[in-house]
């Protein structure tokens, strides 16, 4: 009897053994082994081309830019089809660019201008914006990347700098002109700026013609929120209901800065600058963090085989000894011949 029941187990065992080893060589199972692919809008054209837009980050949301053609691979399988189907970039028949022309992405930067930054930290304060703005829009302007500033103080309003611009001077310009007395109330209106602000990024989103938008927000300040016209609560609750189509940054200076609340408001990521000396260099690593965002975005194209029903595709990424993959359908029914990428 006990040997029986060890045969038992024993089949058992090298049955789901083996039903486990093809479901880890099933390329159609998702995976996130330190990479996530997240789709953000997809489509046919015909003839037969299928695109899909897809953003790559590390689990931790840390976004993952500048990976090429070759770090992915792409499977079909079709309803006849028994297993999945490895699509060759040899063939011509896919491509995967980065960024492509029917992306726009929008940045927010919002600057805290009360009596404590325009009395004595001003000039180094416009100097690292302005090198923010180097450090993300492209230097042939292409408007793909466009970055609108705002300002705020003790006020009930985010005060408008510049609307949503793709081009370094005209930007530049607009910074280099803020001067000592641009704030008449020197308090802070910081939770009110964050929640203004995600209203500013999110109209933005949504008017934007054709094109796919995804956005970030980057508030700089010296302090904390004096004018008390909103909670702290409310502004993490803005930043939580947002924070799916928005990245949020934070800057503080200074040592009457609460780290705790910056670390919150910018979930991507705060970084802080002990003095002014350090400012420009704490506005440049942001800077590579929301470029590194605004480029972690590729497009997908493809021109399939198929000529009727639903196919499934899956995308999967390596970099390094990280890999993630992500699945979706497409229904090929009116597909034909003469597709071109």
């Amino acid at each position: 009897m006990k040997t029986h029941l060890i045969g038992i187990c024993l089949f058992v065992g090298l049955l789901f053994g083996a039903c486990n080893k093809d479901k880890e060589d099933d390329p159609m199972v998702i995976r996130t082994d330190g990479l996530e692919l997240l789709i953000q809008n997809e489509y046919t054209t015909p003839p037969a081309k299928v695109s899909v837009f897809f953003k790559v980050q590390e689990k931790d949301g840390t976004p993952v830019a500048g990976l090429l053609d070759s770090d992915f691979s792409i499977f079909e399988k079709g309803r006849n089809d028994d297993d999945a189907r490895l699509i060759s970039s040899d063939e011509g028949a896919r491509q995967i660019a980065p960024r492509a022309q029917l992306f726009a992405y929008n940045t927010l930067l919002i600057l805290d201008l009360s009596g404590s930054v325009t009395n004595n930290n001003l000039p180094q304060l416009k100097e690292a914006s302005k090198q923010f703005v180097r450090a993300i829009i492209p230097e042939n302007n292409d408007q793909s990347i466009k970055i609108s500033v705002h300002w705020f103080d003790g006020e009930n309003r985010l005060h408008k700098l510049t609307d949503f611009l793709g081009n370094r001077l005209a930007l530049s310009t607009a910074i280099d002109a803020i001067t000592p007395d641009i704030s008449s109330d020197n308090s802070t209106d910081l939770f009110g700026a964050v929640i203004k602000g995600i209203d500013v990024v999110q109209e933005a989103l949504y008017e934007n013609d054709d094109r796919i938008t995804a956005a970030s927000m980057v508030v700089f300040t010296d302090g904390t929120d004096q004018a008390a016209r909103h909670t702290r609560e409310q502004a993490y609750e803005g930043v939580e209901a947002a924070k799916e189509r928005m990245t949020f940054y934070t800057i503080g200076l200074g040592s009457e800065i609460d780290e705790d609340v910056l670390s919150k408001i910018g979930v991507n990521s705060f970084e802080f600058a002990s003095n002014t000396e350090k400012l420009i260099e704490t506005f440049e690593r942001i800077a590579r963090r929301v470029s590194d965002d605004a480029n972690s975005y590729y497009l997908f194209e493809y021109c399939s085989p198929k000529r009727n029903g639903v196919n499934n595709l899956t995308l999967e990424a390596i970099k390094g000894n990280k890999k993630g993959s992500t699945n979706t359908t497409f229904n090929a029914g009116g597909f034909s011949g003469g597709c071109s990428l």
